[in-house]
């Protein structure tokens, strides 16, 4: 038999089913009693809605004086906030079951106890998703958890199961219907919300681990999710019944394609892994590349966040990192030399000069003492003696351009005290015997 034909009649059974379900809950729906539950459903909608308008400010007011609360608790009340009338109907609409059935029949509180039941799975669907950070994620889950359970407790899950297995299609030996599809989209969205959540207790968990380098927590914290949301996607396709062995070799013919055309990103992250393996930069180093002067604030798959003394922050390749030359300023260790230069006139002391200018960088906060300046004589100028002044830090991050510039204001301090001169280039002009200075040129 023609498998469309039999679908096309399993579509028609299905419908007539549901239409005849449809018919009989509107006639029900008009009896008295359902009628009158309807109305009380109603009244509890209002009273909770009045309820919550008088409650809602006082407890916003309450709010903002819990400032020394925990970040997650301060959430969670700000959630339960917004569903305030939520909470007050489906307790209110429960307080009213419970009393009916204890003083009339249970048929006259059946409606009643199906709204109850679907508020408030409504309700904790609400409170569940919010788990989910991602906005469109947390959509499609929560939608289709409301219309699933909706579906489930009117009874019609059978009947929108078999409407959407029955619209399907046939590609080859696989049949996928809109029933296949949707549950892969649940499935799915659900394992990757698991490891969503896996991934990030995880990862905070190894960043508050100090015995493990910086480095080392990117790459582990990387490779964690990789497996975890990789293992979510095949386990969600495996689950709902898509057989794996085509979708290995298209992606093996997908990856041949894509080696050719992203060759760029993959020796990115390529490079990438290679960084955080050799330990060559991690996040807190100061580094220079060419021009570029800053600390890694942090790793990426694909570049290094670089920021500058003057807030900008440089997304370099990390393929420029491993081919080119970098000067990490703290790999090693903290300790940084500067070299700065300047001359004094021939009529000053050298020996003088040099001991002046040792305790004039120690006396700047940021110069090392226990790794004391030197200075020395480097050359004899044109109109001065040449030194050349070496001092260490310990804090490249704190800039090397304010810590040169402190250390030459505490030279000129000293030198004016002790009365070293610092030269500058000078001319003399001599008039030759029998010349004549043309003062009408020199005036126009």
């Amino acid at each position: 038999m023609d498998p469309d034909i039999v679908s096309t009649e399993s579509l028609t059974e299905v419908s007539l089913g549901l239409y005849t379900w449809a018919e009989a809950m509107l006639s029900s729906l008009l009896r008295p009693w359902n009628a009158y539950q309807l109305l009380i459903a109603l009244g509890i909608f209002v009273a909770a809605h009045l309820i919550a308008a008088v409650i809602k400010p006082r407890m916003h007011d309450w709010m903002r004086t819990r400032e020394g609360w925990p970040k997650w608790r301060m959430r969670a009340l700000v959630v339960f906030h917004r569903r305030l009338r939520m909470v007050l109907f489906v307790a209110l609409i429960w307080l009213v079951v419970l009393v009916m059935r204890e003083t009339t029949w249970p048929s006259r509180s059946y409606l009643l106890a199906i709204i109850a039941n679907l508020s408030t799975a409504w309700l904790f669907i609400v409170f569940a998703t919010r788990l989910i950070k991602n906005a469109l994620l947390r959509g499609i889950v929560r939608y289709g958890a409301w219309i699933w359970v909706t579906l489930s407790i009117t009874g019609l899950a059978d009947e929108a199961q078999g409407i959407l297995d029955s619209a399907a299609f046939t590609i080859g030996e696989t049949r996928l219907s809109l029933w296949l599809v949707i549950q892969a989209i649940v499935i799915l969205a659900t394992l990757l919300t698991v490891a969503r959540l896996i991934s990030g207790t995880t990862a905070a968990t190894i960043r508050r681990n100090e015995d493990i380098s910086p480095s080392m927590q990117v790459l582990a914290i990387k490779f964690l999710q990789v497996a975890l949301f990789g293992a979510a996607f095949f386990m969600g396709l495996r689950i709902v019944g898509v057989d794996l062995t085509g979708l290995a070799v298209l992606s093996g013919a997908i990856g041949v394609g894509l080696g050719f055309g992203l060759q760029k990103v993959v020796s990115n992250l390529v490079s990438g892994i290679i960084i955080l393996l050799d330990k060559s930069i991690k996040p807190g180093d100061v580094i220079s590349l060419g021009d570029t002067f800053g600390w890694i604030n942090s790793l990426g798959a694909r570049y290094v966040s670089v920021v500058t003394r003057d807030g900008k922050e440089y997304l370099i390749p990390n393929e420029d990192l491993i081919t080119g030359q970098v000067v990490n300023w703290s790999h090693s260790n903290e300790f940084v030399r500067l070299d700065i230069f300047f001359g004094t006139a021939y009529g000053d002391d050298p020996h003088k000069v040099r001991e002046i200018a040792i305790a004039a960088a120690q006396s700047v906060d940021r110069v090392l003492s226990f790794k004391a300046p030197v200075c020395h004589i480097v050359g004899f100028g044109d109109s001065s003696v040449d030194y050349i002044l070496r001092f260490w830090i310990r804090d490249p991050t704190g800039g090397l351009t304010n810590i040169r510039g402190n250390v030459y204001l505490a030279l000129w301090d000293a030198f004016q005290e002790h009365g070293i001169s610092i030269p500058f280039p000078q001319r003399e002009v001599k008039m030759l015997q029998g010349s004549q200075l043309d003062t009408k040129s020199l005036s126009d």
